[in-house]
């Protein structure tokens, strides 16, 4: 193929203290990222230093002049450049003779070459227009001809930015959210009361899960954070604004969004990175011995996991809750887990058993608490080779349902004239209910067969099960599974998982 004619472009950066502070360049290609001119030149500069004059700053060179060779430097500038600066130096000299001009009322004069003080604010330079208009476009594109995947190109160079402790993350995701806050879709849609595209909620979801990570960034000052906040509460209480749970309550449950779906895809992408390796980096600056960045992301990830959280309303938020879970222990599972992971698991097991309100797996739970059924076969699958007991019952604890469990009466019934008020036995809206009910079928079926052989926990699952599962089509699976699990080809059946199984099946 014939390439194109070789131009050549003028181009101008700007450095401060190792960052790229402005640029120019003559090929007036308009975008969000660097024109292919402008990287060139800074690959040239960071590979070829030598290569590149350094100049000392300009007042340092005109302060070595007398005033013969400030003259003719002025007069000669002015000659090679007289269209484009005449009249400003005009002006400005106008003004040095003007005893009363502002510009006389200030000591010495700006240099752009000098750089900035060693205190001042610097960041990286930000074509903040092209931002606002690149994301524009592609919202009024509505997720066709790729501009939901431009979109999430935008997501991660946001991510970059954060991970470099870029200032300029921070602005970039304030102008992209105003963007999103002006998509004339969202009046639309509100006024219709229709949902909005799966495709446009996830881009939502993108955008609150990066200003979470952008207020909780420890290196921020206080004052950055105030503001923050003050332009996220500005923005929720703009009408428009959509809620997590849904569009302000009048959304129906679109129950045609299954949420194996959304599960299914992920893999309540990661296929993917399978063949990533983890491993410990030591994190010098704290204190138990032993720790890594590794250890103390497993032992955060545990605790998220298990911490005791309320069902939202809405149907998109509730499938979240699962989708979110089911992407963290997938990302969990890609690890290979040593003596010093399985320490951290036992250790928080014992945490979350013993917790109080904070936990998921504590003794008492608000009814409407999201169940932990999935995240408990998960815990016993690691524990059961190290720590039977601990696996079973942390399994054994996650197996309740309480939201489709009668309420109990309330009221002192020791003492007559204290009325019993009963609770009305409200059922609270889950859409995600059939999905939670078969994994509290696979946790169950998870302890099932790997207590086969053990008269001791087969009664103990046994009971839990008859407690705790309340669909007759799950107890059927589990009789199922028992019975296969018990009649294996290359052993003898097993007398209590067949007892097991004939139990199930007459419940």
């Amino acid at each position: 193929m014939q390439s194109e004619p070789e131009t050549v472009c003028n181009v101008a950066i700007s450095f401060d203290r190792c960052k790229i502070t402005s640029v120019t360049c003559s090929c007036g290609n308009k975008d969000i990222f660097y024109c292919a001119h402008v990287v060139a030149l800074s690959l040239y500069r960071i590979r070829k230093p030598d290569q590149v004059k350094l100049h000392l700053p300009i007042s340092e060179t005109l302060f070595q002049m007398n005033r013969d060779q400030l003259q003719k430097f002025v007069q000669y500038l002015i000659t090679v450049h007289h269209t484009e600066v005449l009249p400003t130096a005009q002006k400005l000299a106008d003004e040095i003779l003007s005893q009363n001009s502002e510009i006389n009322q200030v000591h010495g004069a700006p240099d752009p070459t000098a750089g900035a003080s060693i205190d001042d604010e610097n960041c990286w330079h930000l074509d903040e227009e092209q931002v606002q208009e690149q994301v524009k476009l592609f919202l009024s594109q509505g997720g066709y001809h790729g501009s939901g995947k431009q979109l999430n190109l935008l997501f991660a160079k946001v991510r970059e930015m954060l991970k470099m402790r870029d200032s300029n993350g921070a602005r970039m995701l304030t102008l992209i959210t105003e963007q999103f806050m002006a998509d004339p879709r969202l009046s639309l849609w509100r006024q219709q009361g229709t949902t909005m595209t799966d495709k446009y909620r996830q881009l939502w979801d993108e955008l609150g899960a990066l200003w979470m990570c952008i207020v909780l960034n420890p290196h921020c000052k206080l004052e950055q954070k105030s503001s923050w906040l003050k332009q996220l509460k500005k923005w929720n209480n703009v009408d428009v604004c959509p809620w997590e749970d849904g569009n302000h309550g009048n959304e129906l449950p679109n129950l045609t969004n299954a949420l194996p779906q959304g599960a299914n895809a992920n893999q309540e992408n990661l296929g993917q990175c399978k063949s990533l390796e983890y491993q410990h980096l030591p994190a010098h600056k704290f204190l138990e011995e032993g720790e890594s960045y590794l250890t103390l992301a497993v032992e955060v990830a545990l605790i998220g996991l298990g911490q005791q959280r309320i069902m939202p309303d809405g149907l998109y938020a509730q499938e979240k809750v699962c989708r979110n879970e089911e992407q963290l222990i997938s990302k969990l599972q890609e690890i290979e887990l040593d003596d010093t992971l399985v320490k951290i698991f036992r250790k928080q097991a014992v945490f979350l058993l013993e917790g109080g309100p904070y936990s998921g797996l504590g003794e008492v739970i608000h009814r409407e608490s999201v169940p932990m059924h999935t995240f408990a076969k998960y815990l016993f699958t690691c524990l059961l080779p190290h720590d039977a007991e601990l696996a079973y019952k942390t399994a054994l604890r996650a197996m309740r349902l309480l939201v489709l469990e009668s309420t109990a009466p309330s009221g002192d019934l020791s003492r007559p004239h204290h009325i019993a008020s009963v609770v009305p036995n409200r059922y609270p809206r889950w859409f995600t209910l059939s999905h939670i009910e078969s994994q509290q079928c696979e946790l169950a079926s998870t302890m099932l067969t790997a207590a086969k052989g053990d008269v001791r926990r087969l009664e103990t699952v046994l009971e839990s099960i008859q407690k705790n599962i309340h669909s007759s089509s799950h107890i059927f699976k589990l009789a199922q599974d028992a019975f296969k699990i018990a009649t294996l080809m290359d052993s003898l059946p097993d007398i209590t998982l067949l007892k097991v199984s004939l139990e199930l099946g007459l419940q």
